[in-house]
């Protein structure tokens, strides 16, 4: 019997087989004509949506697909953004590109992403996020991806770590395409907010010998765009200030992928794959805060002077006017980051056939290294000697969810406004904060081809992996003699300052950053920030295939095991030693480690029955898991020692003992194919999700460190632990249909009801992170030989996003983005692209959702304080593209 190819088995087969072996399977292999067929191209919208559909059809899960037109041509040029045109997925925007998905309402570190089958290491560039395991999207171009499969069910070969789902990211080989095909393409893009033009250039080129045995791929992208963000970030607890912001992001993006093919016979395949992607995301967040609940304190009378005219149930200010006879004090700085990160992963893989058995190994390293590699400050305040800077007089509304500003005076700023000289902010910056990820996998997976009673074939395989992630910092000691920069070279040009448009200064990150240097007389080991998690994991599965009286299918068991050890300094109250840092007040130099481990049994079922020749009745039920975020491993964290304010002091303690988040899932649906590429479905979805992490609070707690300054060991313990369980319940419904006029539309809607526990989040609500209740997209088109035109727009309801820093907890207003993309071919060869992104320019709204009397949150994260808003922007790409 002919052996099945599983979708997932392609994309997590192979590893370099050894002489032996090859000569040994061609010996064993019987003759066959080594004619191969030239696979079908993709060229068209009509022809990617019948090949996703046909994927759909064909897989044994649930499955849902983007395919790319043709090389170099993913429907879209973010791939966030094709990511989130599949029913059911939803993209979380960082920085304007799509970083994280979610799958059915799930929260996004519960979706495992994939390339070609295996792990992807993956940091962040910016020094306050989450860490997590979820991927950074923003480092893939999409010129570089053949097509990505979603994975909603989950089946025993399948690597456990996904929840809400697994996407499989892959990549083109050689062996697939036409010898010397060769694809080059050249994109210039503006925004209507980031006004710089942005470059992006691509390349391929392919080749095989006459043969078909051997081949050899190589592609490349590089793009260099700046993307500016201008908005208001508001506070309310300081002072009652309002910031407009303007954040600015220099982005240099580089990928490479090299891939070498060989199938010396109809039974051996061997291949090498090797991927490696950059970003660099310098940047700096400049602000000018309004002080509505206070004046100049060292006036005569420093009694502060309130501004606000009404406040809401939580005592913020919501509405403040001032006059010349009482204008709001203002108060400007800079963030300035230096922020990259990168991901490599390199993969062996062989696989060997005979008649009835198919043996696939794969072997490989994945590395990544992110974060912020300088974080530095500067500032000027009405106190500053040398300064002007403009007193705000006019109104202030922040009683919706978008704070209102009408000034009534000119609020420019300019290094006229600035004293001559600056030096570098000490109290809470010059710090460097790398990170690193990197696993090592290796597995082998073997098909035995059946024919008894209805089952079709038996896979089994097993997997090991060693993973570590590592955070540290350093911590910059100043000069006792403080060196000044000119303001003018630290700034130069000019910036438009929030939604307003106000002239201010734009910062020059290169001189800042030298400046610091120039101020840095050593770095010390910050031990507050530093934490190792190592995690090696096995598995091991069977599965059985099945084909029978209408069903398909198949079930199996997947067994997983792990290992964790946690690394962290020792928090007990040893004194600051002569020259260390504050930040390392109370840490001992001792490294203290906790070990655990688990095991689960992971049993799945997926069935397809054909009704009729063109009905499909899907039934999938399964248990998952997630592992727990690396952030909640970390073993200690502290806060509020020794510092200004007798009575703050905290602990926050990680563990490796969590279990893994764990779902019982059952999915029904029915699926109505017709016609070529056309289809209509709906499903329901439940999946019931236990060991939710959260964090138990208690207060007036002796750990035996007495604080310095208040004089006593009373402290408030955060320990994260396992606590209760959450629901996601929803249904999701697809067309897709084509006319023979050359017009067509895919559309979809989801509904997820996904309720967690409230105690697993300090705002006390009962929602998943990033879970929309209601997801819709809408995507006209139209094709002939020459032309190509689509029209989409995506759009979901309000959801909450948490995350690490400043602004941790706030709920996100609905958000659609209506985008448009044509296309001529000028000739068989050449192509000519422009699109459009937002149309509509759909404002970025967040405000705070948590009760008034939620003391665990900021006061502007509560009752729908407006915390964070920032102006819609349509972006337009120009692109030729050529393929020889």
């Amino acid at each position: 019997m002919k052996v099945k190819k599983n979708p997932v088995a392609a994309a997590v087969t192979l590893t370099l087989l050894g002489v032996a072996m090859s000569a040994s399977a061609q010996q064993a292999a019987p003759k066959q004509d080594t004619a191969q067929l030239e696979q079908v191209v993709v060229t068209g919208i009509r022809a990617s949506l019948e090949s996703a559909v046909n994927i759909k059809k064909n897989a044994s899960a649930v499955v849902d697909a983007v395919s790319a037109e043709d090389v170099g041509k993913l429907p879209d040029s973010d791939v966030g953004e094709s990511l989130g045109r599949l029913p059911g997925i939803t993209v979380g925007r960082a920085f304007g590109q799509g970083a994280s998905v979610s799958v059915r309402g799930s929260d996004p570190q519960m979706t495992y992403t994939t390339l070609n089958g295996q792990t992807v290491a993956s940091t962040g560039w910016y020094d306050q996020a989450t860490i997590d395991r979820s991927f950074n999207y923003s480092l893939l171009p999409s010129e570089l991806i053949g097509g990505m499969e979603v994975y909603k069910s989950s089946q025993a070969d399948l690597t456990e770590g996904g929840i809400g789902g697994t996407v499989i990211v892959k990549t083109r080989k050689p062996l697939d395409l036409k010898a010397n095909t060769v694809f080059g393409s050249l994109k210039l893009g503006k925004g209507t907010v980031s006004t710089d033009l942005s470059k992006d250039v691509a390349g391929l080129y392919s080749w095989r010998n006459d043969s078909k045995t051997f081949g050899v791929l190589v592609a490349g992208a590089k793009e260099k765009s700046q993307y500016v963000r201008r908005g208001i970030e508001s506070d309310a607890g300081w002072a009652g200030d309002v910031a407009p912001a303007t954040f600015v992001q220099d982005r240099k993006r580089d990928a490479i992928n090299v891939t070498l093919q060989a199938k010396p016979s109809d039974a051996i395949e061997l291949g090498l794959n090797y991927v490696n992607l950059k970003l660099t995301g310098d940047n700096t967040n400049s602000n000018l805060y309004l002080f509505t609940r206070q004046n100049d304190p060292s006036a005569d009378n420093p009694t502060a002077i309130s501004n606000c005219t009404q406040t809401n149930a939580a005592g913020l200010c919501v509405k403040a006017t001032a006059d010349a006879k009482n204008p709001v004090n203002t108060f400007m700085q800079t963030w300035g980051r230096q922020g990259k990160m990168s991901s490599e992963s390199l993969v062996l893989n062989g696989t060997l056939k005979t008649d009835i058995v198919k043996v696939d190994l794969v072997a490989g390293e994945t590395k990544a290294k992110g974060g912020t590699s300088h974080t530095m400050n500067y500032q000027v305040g009405w106190w500053d000697a040398g300064q002007s800077l403009p007193k705000f007089q006019g109104s202030i509304d922040a009683t919706g969810k978008q704070v209102s500003i009408s000034p009534s005076v000119n609020m420019d700023v300019s290094l006229a406004n600035m004293p001559k000289q600056l030096a570098p902010t000490g109290w809470a910056t010059d710090q460097q904060q790398p990170n690193s990820d990197k696993e090592r996998f290796a597995q082998a997976d073997a098909t035995i081809d059946l024919d008894w009673n209805g089952l079709t074939s038996f896979k089994t395989g097993l997997r090991a992996t060693s993973h570590k992630y590592e955070q540290s910092a350093l911590r910059g000691t100043f000069s006792k003699t403080v060196v000044l920069g000119n303001t003018s070279d630290l700034y130069s040009g000019s910036i438009k300052m929030g939604p307003n448009g106000w002239a201010f200064p734009e910062a020059n990150l290169g001189a800042m950053a030298a400046l610091y240097e120039k101020n840095t007389a050593s770095w010390t080991v910050q031990r507050s920030s530093y934490a190792a998690i190592e995690e090696d994991n096995q598995a091991a599965y069977g599965m059985f295939e099945f084909e029978k009286a209408g069903w398909r299918g198949n079930f199996g068991l997947r067994y997983v095991h792990t290992k964790v050890n946690g690394k962290g300094y020792l928090f007990d109250g040893t004194p600051l030693a002569a020259g260390d840092v504050p930040n390392n007040d109370g840490w001992s130099n001792k490294i203290r480690e906790e070990k655990s481990s688990y095991s689960d049994w992971l049993p799945s079922l997926n069935a397809a029955y054909k009704l009729d020749k063109n009905t499909v009745l899907r039934v999938a039920a399964a248990k998952a898991i997630t592992r727990p975020n690396f952030e909640y491993m970390f073993l200690t964290k502290q806060a509020g020692y020794n510092d200004d304010r007798a009575g703050n002091e905290s602990l926050t303690f990680g563990t490796v003992t969590l279990k893994p988040q764990s779902s019982k899932q059952f999915d029904l649906g029915i699926e109505y194919y017709y016609g070529r590429g056309n289809m209509v479905s709906a499903a329901f979805f439940h999946k019931s999700i236990d060991n939710f992490v959260t964090a138990q609070v208690k207060t007036n707690q002796k750990v035996n460190v007495i604080d310095p300054l208040s004089k006593v060991d009373s402290w408030t313990i955060n320990n994260y632990v396992n606590a209760g369980g959450g629901k996601i319940n929803g249904l999701e419904t697809q067309i897709n249909h084509s006319l023979d006029n050359g017009f067509g539309v895919a559309a979809s809607y989801t509904y997820a009801d996904a309720k967690a526990p409230a105690s697993s989040y300090p705002d006390n609500l009962a929602l998943f992170t990033q879970s929309s209740k209601h997801t819709v997209n809408l995507v006209g088109f139209y094709e002939n030989a020459n032309y190509s035109a689509r029209l989409a727009y995506n759009w979901r309801s309000k959801y909450m996003i948490r995350e690490t820093g400043y602004y941790s907890y706030r709920m996100h207003d609905p958000y659609g983005s209506l985008d448009f993309s044509a296309g001529w071919n000028i000739n068989k060869s050449l192509r000519l692209t422009f699109e459009a992104i937002n149309l509509l320019k759909q404002d970025d709204v967040q405000y705070g959702a948590a009760e008034a009397t939620n003391t665990n949150v900021k006061p502007s994260m509560r009752i729908g304080y407006p915390a964070w808003s920032f102006m819609g922007e349509t972006t337009y790409r120009l692109g030729v593209s050529a393929k020889f």
